[in-house]
């Protein structure tokens, strides 16, 4: 019996109509047969559960304890689709990497291969186009995993480092959210994961890759952590779906990067300016700075979500041939732990930040936006600072 027959002649209420709402309301449209589809946007304590048979809840939703009533698009897509789905998350990477093993599979097997999560479309736009032989790539971000009791066939654990704690409040309930992506797996199925992620629970074949490495792989995109991640979609395409490891390392090459993803976006007056918004943790700006020979002028701020800033506070204690430009309220709350340094700024937002690194940022050198924070408050998300910062330095 398909996943879809439990919804027939149910009650069904969508909580929250973003992009996965409305796909999941176009799901039950086309595979079931519910008897009736409500949409909801307010508060929990407005919901009157006792007149719906099933809850989809949209993965940004807080919701602290498991409940069957609730149920979600990658819960309902990995009850009938685990055992075809290589599914990837980590706090930082995870996109790059499923792009990349879509783009290898693509390029390597003649099959139909699909990109979906937060990388590609909603999964459940999908679900009545999957064949015996297709593939899924599901890029899983913790929000995704947090409430599911499926794991899949193929689980890819890139790393772990604080983040999301407006959301989570403690390290170990995100990390608890994390562990989803493998915590039901079996013997027969098989975990890529990063020797920075604590250990877990998991019945699945084990394979750790170590990021202190050196990985040659030949990349159009730039950086030490890239040429990590490559290794993931490396291991993964020439041992699980046997791959040619000189096609795998042709089509690894062809990828060219994506948006917001320390993405050159402009070469101006022999300055270049690169965009590498997605970045909202440390330890990606410190990976920003390092991964460009040239780089110069480094723009850090955004919304303060209570994480810890101490390693990159340290970074520029130790980094002095850098400026730092900072902005925003955690661009407030580093210089005031800073207490000031050789090359920091503080300005108060992206405009007068990229003003000044025009200044000071001579020929030659790069001017990076990794900003090592939340967009929430400012923009609407980190594609829109991208953007918002490309407006402005081309202005």
């Amino acid at each position: 019996m398909s996943v879809v027959d439990r919804f027939e002649g149910k009650r069904i209420l969508i909580w929250g109509y973003g992009r996965e709402g409305k796909s999941t309301e176009s799901f039950l449209n086309r595979c079931c047969k519910p008897l009736s589809v409500d949409i909801f946007e307010g508060k929990r304590e407005d919901i009157n559960e006792d007149k719906y048979d099933y809850i989809f809840k949209s993965p940004g939703i807080v919701m602290d304890e498991d409940n069957d009533k609730y149920t979600s698009q990658t819960q309902v897509f990995m009850e009938e689709y685990a055992s075809k789905t290589v599914g990837i998350t980590g706090t930082k990477g995870k996109s790059t990497t499923s792009s990349l093993l879509y783009t290898v599979l693509n390029a390597c097997l003649d099959k139909e291969t699909l990109l979906v999560g937060n990388i590609g479309l909603p999964c459940l736009d999908y679900f009545d186009h999957i064949n015996e032989d297709t593939i899924v790539v599901y890029e899983l971000s913790c929000h995704q995993l947090a409430h599911l009791s499926v794991s899949p066939h193929i689980a890819v654990f890139l790393n772990l480092f604080e983040d999301h704690l407006d959301y989570y409040k403690t390290m170990d309930r995100y990390f608890a959210a994390k562990t989803h992506i493998s915590a039901y797996q079996t013997d027969n199925d098989v975990l890529y994961v990063g020797d920075n992620v604590p250990q877990f629970d998991t019945d699945a074949k084990k394979v750790i890759i170590s990021s202190k490495k050196d990985y040659d792989h030949d990349l159009s995109i730039q950086g030490d952590h890239n040429r990590y991640n490559a290794e993931f979609v490396f291991r993964i395409a020439t041992e699980q779906f046997g791959c040619d490891p000189d096609k795998v390392k042709k089509a690894l090459k062809s990828f060219e990067g994506l948006a917001h993803r320390l993405q050159l976006i402009a070469t101006i007056d022999g300055v270049e300016y690169y965009d590498d918004s997605i970045s909202t943790i440390p330890q990606a700006t410190i990976s920003a700075a390092t991964s460009l020979k040239n780089a110069k002028t480094i723009l850090i701020g955004g919304m303060d979500r209570g994480i810890d800033y101490d390693i990159l506070k340290e970074f520029i204690k130790d980094h002095s041939q850098y400026n730092y430009i900072l902005m925003y309220e955690t661009g407030k709350r580093i210089m005031k732990e800073l207490g000031g340094g050789k090359n920091v700024y503080l300005v108060e937002d992206l405009k007068e930040a990229v003003l000044l690194a025009k200044k000071i940022t001579r020929s030659k050198e790069a001017c990076v936006l990794s900003p090592a924070a939340a967009s929430y408050g400012y923009f609407k998300n980190f594609e829109d600072r991208g953007d918002v910062f490309k407006q402005l330095v081309m202005s």
